[in-house]
């Protein structure tokens, strides 16, 4: 058995996933809010100011039925899950890489934010650009890509596009 208990709580201007950046490379200058941390976990925030970028690891609440194969935000054409960054997985977890431009106390102040608003905050890590980035190459069908999300990932959507 895996259990998970949230750290905290995104807070984002995004309250549906229609118009969200699909990614936090596609954010504009509204994607900023905050990250509030359980305050008994504040200690392990210590430094986190040293860094420009950190992954929010979340548990991606509001998605619909899990699908193996989607239509990708990004795409028009069907795809295999796990080829894509589509939410609607067996296990809902999200990967954000986002810009941190202060804190206060168990408060992160973040901006390029891809998340909505509530989403349950699994794990914060630092973004090490030799440690996460990888050599450029081959990145299948998302090669020259960009767009926003729209809803057809949400949880009253039972459709396969």
């Amino acid at each position: 058995m895996i259990e998970l208990r949230p750290i905290g709580i995104v807070r984002s201007p995004f309250a549906q996933q229609s118009g969200t950046p699909a990614q936090p490379s596609f954010a504009g200058d509204e994607a900023v809010g905050t990250v509030e941390v359980d305050p008994h976990l504040e200690e392990g925030l210590a430094g986190i100011e040293g860094f420009d970028r950190i992954w929010l690891v979340c548990w991606l609440d509001r998605i619909g039925p899990v699908r193996l194969t989607v239509v990708p935000y990004l795409d028009t054409e069907p795809r295999g899950l796990f080829t894509t960054r589509a939410p609607s997985r067996p296990n809902p977890i999200g990967m954000s890489a986002v810009r941190l431009l202060h804190r206060d106390g168990p408060v992160l102040h973040v901006a390029d934010l891809d998340l909505l608003d509530g989403t349950p905050l699994l794990d914060i890590k630092p973004f090490v650009p030799d440690l996460d980035g990888g050599p450029a190459g081959r990145c299948g069908w998302f090669d020259g890509l960009r767009g926003v999300a729209d809803d057809r990932f949400g949880a009253g959507d039972t459709e396969d596009s």
